[in-house]
């Protein structure tokens, strides 16, 4: 089978990067012509002014993370931009132990209308983007040998079958709305406006500036936002001095009783 394998992919914090690349690298190695992988990391915002076009002879996983149980909405007009002229498709969203909802789904749809043909599709789990300790470290290697069968799975039926139908996975249609977490009276809160704060540890080496999907951290003054927070946990995790934070009263409520109520552990589900 001649075929070209490429991983197009949102991963603030390297989660989704993991299962994606392991997918993508594992389907590759069984190919007659195994050859690199093309990558298309979406995650900057200068990459998703770029068109992406793929055609009949691709074979592209794809990868987000699940948000408040859905498909980023932050991400929805860059992935309606994709064209897919008939690739195949496999779609992988990745969530932090809680439930993923409605996002896979709509992750397949999406493909679906943008012209894929999908055969698979696939929920990871990878530490939470609030916390340090929710799915802490996953995807582990668990995760990854689960990814590495599931790629032959998906190399097997792309080599035994011509026509692919539907492809039925877990969600509802029409979706549900986005998750809300709830304040102590029981009332639904909107935690969207929360942004990070910065305290004395900060070095100014400007990494969150760097790493910020939504270009929102201020170059010049990082403690200064441009722009939106989506609650990525990017600048938090990936600062090296621990400068960046949340004091917001609602969200830390909120990312308290994720670690409580979904401390035990959740498995990928798979469909194939």
């Amino acid at each position: 089978m001649d075929k070209k394998i490429s991983v197009l992919y949102f991963s603030a914090t390297d989660t989704t990067k993991k299962i994606v690349s392991r997918i993508a690298e594992k389907i590759s190695e069984n190919l007659d012509k195994p050859s690199d992988v093309n990558v298309i990391d979406f995650t900057l915002p200068d990459v998703r002014k770029e068109p992406v076009s793929f055609t009949k002879e691709d074979i592209v996983v794809v990868g987000v993370p699940v948000y408040a149980g859905r498909v980023p909405n932050v991400l929805l007009k860059y992935l309606n931009s994709v064209k897919g002229n008939d690739a195949l498709a496999i779609p992988v969203v990745v969530y932090g132990n809680r439930n993923y909802d409605d996002a896979l789904i709509e992750l397949r749809d999406i493909l679906e209308l943008n012209g894929f043909k999908i055969v698979a599709g696939g929920a990871f789990i990878g530490e939470h983007s609030f916390s340090k300790v929710l799915a802490k470290d996953r995807p582990d290697e668990k995760d990854m040998d689960i990814a590495s069968d599931f790629a032959i799975r998906i190399y097997k039926k792309i080599t035994t079958q011509d026509n692919f139908q539907i492809l039925n996975v877990k969600g509802n249609t029409p979706y549900r709305k986005y998750y809300m977490p709830k304040n102590k009276d029981d009332s639904p809160v909107d935690i969207r406006k929360v942004t990070p704060k910065t305290n004395s540890n900060c070095t100014d080496c400007k990494l969150c500036a760097d790493v910020c999907p939504m270009g929102s951290i201020d170059h010049e003054d990082v403690s200064k936002l441009n722009g939106i927070c989506i609650k990525c946990g990017a600048c938090i995790k990936k600062c090296p001095s621990q400068a960046k934070f949340y004091d917001d009263a609602d969200y830390l409520r909120h990312k308290y009783e994720l670690e409580i109520d979904f401390a035990s552990r959740s498995e990928p589900e798979l469909f194939v």
